[in-house]
């Protein structure tokens, strides 16, 4: 049995680690995955069933979470299975761009596709969060990625209580800044990103009001402050008149919201400084 699933990455408006709450936007980068099974056969029966997993062109990457996702799956329609999962990606990873909740929620998609069931589009979030915090993958879970990677547009979200706040139709073009390195979001220095929660909760009200391009820098500032990124990379941005630009996620990666006439000007600045740029939109209807 073969299933087929796809979900697209995301970039950050409001960080959720400090307080749990957390807003970000779905861009135009996808991951893909494919489920092979062998014959199922009911839980019942007994067996565990073997799920083995691979990332195409990340021969080393650790493939846990995308086999969680599919043995959650298995679990909750009652089937034991031996099988094969192969995730492909767009998505940079461990650069803050989601790359592990587009994983999540394109592997549980292929999964359902495999056996030939459905699951509300939330349900489907709620898998992915689970297995990404059984793996660990995650501080928070991640509700607020996920949700932006299923849903599509800008979503804002209460990730404690996996409470989907609200979610918004927003037009832009995006800029991603690619350092060469990489930043896990497990690595991540917890008690440094406490100590600006109440900042961060400022701009998560910036976020409520829809006032996403001064939540997203201000968040980006803060954040970058407390991991001990580079803030020149949001600065030359912002000197170019780009009024929404930060950091994404717990890095490496920085977005920005930009008009197609600071496209240019913008790409310009960033390819001067190192790394790569990649120019995307936010994806408003998946």
């Amino acid at each position: 049995m073969h299933g087929h699933g796809c979900a697209n990455g995301a970039g950050t408006i409001v960080n959720a680690i400090a307080i749990w709450k957390g807003a970000a936007f779905c861009i135009d980068l996808k991951t893909t995955a494919d489920v092979n099974l062998d014959e199922c056969s009911d839980a019942g029966a007994g067996g565990a069933g073997m799920i083995t997993g691979r990332i195409e062109n990340a021969d080393t990457a650790d493939t846990a979470l995308i086999t969680r996702c599919v043995s959650l799956v298995l679990d909750r329609f009652g089937y034991r299975c031996d099988g094969v999962v192969t995730t492909r990606s767009e998505i940079p990873i461990a650069r803050g761009l989601k790359s592990s909740s587009a994983a999540a929620n394109a592997t549980v998609l292929a999964t359902l596709d495999a056996i030939g069931e459905t699951l509300q589009t939330m349900e489907v979030v709620s898998m992915g969060v689970r297995a990404a915090l059984d793996v660990g993958v995650t501080i928070t879970g991640a509700f607020d990625d996920a949700c932006a990677s299923a849903l599509g547009g800008i979503v804002i979200t209460d990730n404690r209580n996996m409470e989907l706040v609200e979610r918004l139709v927003y037009e832009s073009d995006v800029l991603i800044y690619l350092p060469e390195e990489k930043a896990f979001t497990a690595d991540t220095d917890v008690t440094r990103s406490k100590a600006i929660a109440p900042l961060v909760e400022v701009a998560y009200r910036l976020a409520l009001d829809h006032d996403f391009e001064n939540a997203m820098t201000l968040n980006g500032l803060l954040y970058c402050a407390a991991l001990g990124f580079d803030t020149e990379i949001a600065m030359s941005a912002l000197d170019l008149g780009v009024s929404g630009v930060g950091l994404s996620g717990t890095g490496s990666a920085y977005t920005a919201l930009v008009g197609r006439d600071q496209i240019k000007e913008l790409t310009g600045c960033w390819g001067d400084m190192g790394g790569s740029v990649i120019q995307t939109r936010i994806v408003n209807k998946l």
